[in-house]
């Protein structure tokens, strides 16, 4: 986090090299964030650019009491929020495609689950079942290791309110998988 300041005060007083950092380090994790809501990657990558294009232009309103990942992330959401609503006719939202997800945090609730690759089959069966809400919460506790504060931030929501639709998502998503006779 104090690299990743480091780098957008450079980036703020002119040095190109340190954004152009910034982008390589975010740039495959936004567009699998982005790719999870929109289910195209050459889509994903278009807004993944879209979000650096945003902060390239408005480079002064980033907030260091936050992370510069959260951030990123916030923007990516609201990005792909607007193209989905956008094309709401066109593009029905499916599951999180789990299969293009690779850093899956070790410590994850989720992960226990994910024992072996023929599960995760089951587990994208009972993901896709879960209300858009419910995705987006898991995806980022779960598989991309944001905090709760973090979280908040993204999904701009309160503490509370993401503690208990956690909470929430996990008990439907264990439900769904209980269900497919997945949980012992």
């Amino acid at each position: 986090m104090e690299e990743d300041q480091r780098l957008y005060k450079e980036f703020l007083n002119g040095n190109d090299s340190s954004f152009n950092i910034i982008v390589l380090k975010y740039k495959d994790s936004l567009i699998k964030f982005i790719q999870s809501y929109v289910k195209d990657e050459d889509t994903a990558e278009d807004l993944s650019q879209d979000v650096f294009v945003y902060v390239l232009k408005n480079r002064v309103e980033y907030d260091f009491k936050y992370s510069l990942k959260t951030y990123l992330f916030r923007i990516a959401m609201c990005r792909a929020i607007n193209y989905i609503n956008k094309r709401k006719r066109e593009i029905s939202i499916e599951e999180i495609d789990l299969e293009n997800i690779e850093d899956v945090d070790e410590n994850s609730k989720i992960e226990n689950t994910l024992i072996n690759k023929e599960n995760i089959k089951q587990v994208e069966k009972a993901i896709s079942k879960l209300k858009e809400e419910y995705r987006t919460v898991i995806y980022l506790k779960d598989f991309q290791d944001f905090s709760y504060k973090d979280i908040c931030k993204i999904m701009n929501k309160s503490m509370p309110q993401v503690k208990v639709l956690l909470h929430r998502a996990r008990a439907a998503l264990k439900k769904n998988l209980e269900r497919e006779e997945f949980i012992c």
